[in-house]
Parts: C-alpha cells; structure tokens; sequence
C-alpha cells in the first residue's frame, strides 16, 4: 500500500511520517531526496549558481537552501524555474525508491502533493492539519521568521483545499502521542480495506 502523506508546512508531516515508520512502514521523504539527492548534484549546483548567482552557494560550494528560499518565495518566475528543475529528478528518484520494494507498505511525505497533481500515485491520501497559529509557532521554532513563514505558506494550496481533497485527515493540534493514536487507528482502518 502506498500512502501520500501531505499537508501544510509546519503542520507535523515529518513527525506523522515517523510514526508511521515506527509501525513498520517505509518512509520515504520527498525533501529529504530534494536536500541529500537533487541539490547535491553536480548540474543542479551549477545551474543554481548561473541562475541566482554566487551567494546561493556556501563557502563549500553547497548550495544555501536558505539564501534559495529566500530567492525563490519572493519570485514567482524563479520558483517556476527552480521546481522545473528540480521535481522531474525527485520524481525519478521517488519511482527508483518505490520499485525498491513494492511489495512493502510506503508512506511517502510530498508538501505539494496536490499543488503537482500526483494523487494518482497513492492508493491514499492522509493530509496533516493543525490551526495557523501553532503552524507559525513551529516554523518560528525552525528558525523562519513570521513574514517568511507566512510567505511560504501563501505559496502552498490552502490548508482546507488540502483537507477537502485527502482521503484521511490527521489533526496536530495536541501532543505527539494523540497524533501516534491516531495514526495507530488509521493503520488498523487501512489494513482493514485490503
């Protein structure tokens, strides 16, 4: 079984996703493939660096996500191309991951899920919620500042279109392990549907 798990930013994707890899589940983390696989490649660096200019790239010759971001959430026109480069290799990758195992259950962590129309690769849909203000309080916690924060949110699908279109909501509201209980029923509901 596959599992597209969605919702806005800040909202406990990760957290979820975790839960579900303790349950036994493989996790794949669509960012994480975007941090670790796509913008650690040779070309992608370059092309970045072309585009942007010098300063999106560390002292290492990394590429600074942060000075990207700050680039890209402010252009409309810069994020178009970034995505452009960057989705087409994630998906890739994502199929490469997928046909590691398909026999096992996936639980795959995609922010712009429905932003990228790809509902169709999940057998199901789980978006995670929580209220806008503890949203903002978490991303302040990471570190973004409350305009950037609100920025990038304002860049994503609205939270209640997200929650309209999934399959199962996940609420975030509460501690870690109210989200773990649900999470728990929702597998057992899932296997049940098999």
């Amino acid at each position: 079984m596959m599992i597209g798990l969605t919702g806005g930013i800040g909202c406990g994707k990760s957290t979820a996703a975790r839960f579900f890899a303790e349950a036994g589940w493989r996790r794949i983390d669509t960012d994480e493939l975007v941090r670790n696989d796509v913008l650690t490649q040779p070309e992608i660096v370059a092309a970045l660096a072309g585009r942007f200019g010098p300063q999106v790239l560390t002292a290492a010759g990394q590429v600074d996500r942060a000075e990207v971001g700050k680039i890209v959430f402010a252009d409309e026109e810069a994020l178009r191309w970034l995505e452009a480069q960057v989705h087409p290799r994630v998906e890739a990758l994502l199929r490469e991951r997928l046909a590691e195992a398909p026999t096992e259950d996936h639980v795959v962590e995609v922010p712009l899920l429905f932003e990228k129309h790809l509902e169709n690769w999940f057998d199901f849909i789980v978006c995670v919620a929580t209220t806008s203000h503890l949203q903002i309080a978490r991303l302040a916690e990471r570190g973004l500042p409350k305009a950037l924060a609100e920025l990038r949110i304002s860049k994503q699908l609205p939270l209640a279109k997200k929650l309209e279109l999934a399959d199962y909501v996940l609420l975030n509201d509460g501690t870690p392990d109210f989200l773990r209980e649900q999470i728990t029923h929702l597998i057992a509901q899932l296997r049940e549907r098999r």
